[in-house]
């Protein structure tokens, strides 16, 4: 998931830095691409880290790691300002004079200025989410993602945890109508932070060579950071129990709020009206087809039953009888290890897409300070460590009820687990993000947008049942379902956000015309609850991959190549899908 982070900008935007430059046209352009190279990658880029450090270390940025922003109403004022200081350069530029990567760069700039300003100035978001004040990624990028001696990484760390305090303080008397939802997760990820203090601390002391003084610093500065999130937890705890209508907020945000941040965040060039409208028909055609495979395999499965009239009855009872396939609660984990060999023998025989062995990717337990939101998901190098290792996060099911448990495995059943595995991992954002970082273009591959990248793993899913992967009726309605579950995230997450759906009507989206599981249906509905827009660009981004992907056909003829569609199509880095449109059809 992707999301803009809270940053402040003081005398930074006066500072030049020596980075990486992009070469590509650049010898070729007029002066004004030029000029728009030389700053947006120097001037603008070592600004950006500067008034982001948490974000800059996340990305692989490790200049400023001793930096934490304190998230006061001065840091927010001088936000504004950094979008007032980019438009300033855009403007002064001549658009039709830039290069075709420029061009893009540009359009990413301009976005992400004017959602710099209605995040800050209409979204609000840090009044009422507790859960966006968390160190976490501030802390574990440094300790686990920089290449750095163990001894500058501990002192970098010191720094920051030595901020902590001011941190929470500021959080504190910033939020002030807050949702009982985000309450409960900031309560939850503020106590998974304690691991830090009780695990990964004390182990890296250790192991260090800090001089005795520096040792002294550092636990003098973990005491307070650690006491700091405690005390935030306490708060959180407290203010929870006085909740009234008066002092708390809906989770929803409404239909104006919802359109605006479709527009900034999906960046499809459709309203989520419009958008919305594809998720319904899509959602017909996905029953209609369900049906009949159903009707396909009902004597093999269901012997003598009588097949149900009601179509989604029936749809519903194949797949509870095909979703009895599932691995033992125990073996999550492994099973999903073990598919990984298999899903990069498959592309590579297939000449899908050109894989990297040498970025290994890593299946481990989802850290604590990040769990309460997804099942699993993916924590990939930035690229200034291109070098680093990428984690596929799994959430084991050891804290599950043997009832929970068991239909959580009924939805990740064996058809809907490889499935999974595709999205998260390969080909999926897996293999999507080590693309991005090759990009010429940091713009593309800092300002990631989340409707291409969560696009592109829902494309790969059908890209891969289409070239023949596990092939066969069972796994086609298992797509199906799972496809229709990526409508569902849209019309829930819209319905739920901006048309005020009831906990109620949203299950029954979910499980009667979904045929979700009980248990996912209740996850699903949680983070609708946690998130905004996010949940629709899964939906947004594969269609208009698709489309691009019929057009391209259509242009090519016979000369159309699905590898080399899929490498050009990456190669733009993780611009909008319609900005990467502009490059690939001329």
């Amino acid at each position: 998931m992707k999301q803009l982070f809270p940053f402040a900008l003081g005398t930074a935007m006066l500072l030049t830095a020596c980075q990486n430059k992009s070469t590509d046209a650049s010898n070729t352009a007029g002066d004004s691409d030029k000029a728009f190279f030389e700053w947006k990658d120097n001037v603008f880029m070592d600004s950006l880290w500067a008034a982001n450090p948490s974000w800059a270390s996340a990305q692989g940025y490790h200049k400023y790691d001793a930096n934490l922003t304190v998230p006061d109403e001065a840091s927010r004022q001088k936000n504004v300002g950094f979008a007032d200081w980019i438009d300033s350069k855009l403007h002064g530029l001549k658009y039709d004079d830039l290069s075709d990567i420029n061009k893009t760069d540009y359009k990413l700039l301009e976005n992400f200025a004017g959602s710099i300003r209605f995040y800050d100035n209409d979204f609000k978001e840090y009044e009422w989410n507790p859960a966006s004040y968390n160190v976490g990624d501030a802390i574990d990028y440094v300790i686990n993602n920089n290449p750095a001696p163990l001894d500058e990484k501990l002192k970098n760390v010191s720094s920051r945890l030595a901020l902590v305090p001011a941190y929470y303080t500021a959080a504190k008397a910033t939020i002030k109508k807050p949702t009982q939802e985000h309450t409960k997760l900031a309560i939850m990820q503020s106590e998974g932070l304690q691991y830090f203090f009780t695990d990964v601390f004390p182990d890296s002391l250790k192991a260090s060579h800090l001089s005795e003084a520096e040792k002294a610093t550092f636990q003098k500065n973990a005491e307070a950071a650690k006491k700091a999130i405690a005390d935030y937890a306490t708060w959180l705890k407290t203010e929870q129990k006085g909740f009234t209508k008066e002092n708390t907020r809906s989770y929803a945000i409404g239909k104006e709020l919802y359109g605006k941040k479709f527009n900034y965040d999906i960046q499809c060039g459709i309203t989520a009206d419009q958008m919305y409208q594809k998720a319904l028909d899509r959602k017909a055609v996905l029953h209609t087809e369900m049906y009949a495979l159903t009707t396909q395999l009902w004597t093999q499965y269901m012997k003598d039953k009588t097949m149900p009239k009601d179509t989604l009855v029936a749809i519903r009872a194949m797949i509870d009888k095909l979703s009895e396939k599932h691995c033992k609660r125990d073996s999550f984990m492994a099973t999903i290890e073990r598919q990984m060999p298999e899903l990069v023998a498959f592309i590579n025989e297939k000449k899908l897409i050109t894989l990297d062995p040498t970025k290994p990717l890593k299946v481990r337990k989802t850290p604590e300070y990040m769990a309460g939101v997804a099942g699993a998901s993916i924590n990939s190098p930035g690229p200034y460590d291109k070098n680093g290792n990428t984690y596929y996060n799994v959430t084991p099911l050891t804290n599950y009820t043997p009832e929970k448990a068991e239909s959580y495995l009924r939805e990740y059943n064996d058809y809907v687990l490889q499935i999974l595995n595709i999205h998260e991992a390969i080909p999926g954002h897996y293999v999507q993000l080590i693309y991005s970082n090759r990009n010429p273009s940091m713009i593309k591959t800092i300002f990631g947008n989340g409707a291409m990248i969560e696009g592109w793993a829902c494309y790969v899913e059908r890209m891969m049942i289409e070239a023949g992967y596990h092939q066969s009726p069972e796994m086609q309605l298992f797509y199906d379902k799972w496809n229709l579950r990526e409508v569902c995230n849209f019309l829930l997450d819209y319905n739920i956000q901006a048309n005020g759906w009831s906990k109620e009507q949203v299950m029954d989206l979910l499980v009667k015309e979904g045929f979700q599981q009980s248990a996912e249906a209740e996850e699903k509905y949680k983070r609708a609850t946690l998130s905004q827009v996010q949940l629709a660009s899964y939906f947004s981004g594969q269609t208009e991959i698709f489309e691009l992907r019929d057009e391209m056909k259509k242009k090519l003829g016979d000369k159309f190549d699905l590898k080399a569609f899929h490498e050009q199509f990456l190669s733009y880095g993780s611009a909008p899908v319609k900005e990467i449109r502009t490059l690939m059809v001329k």
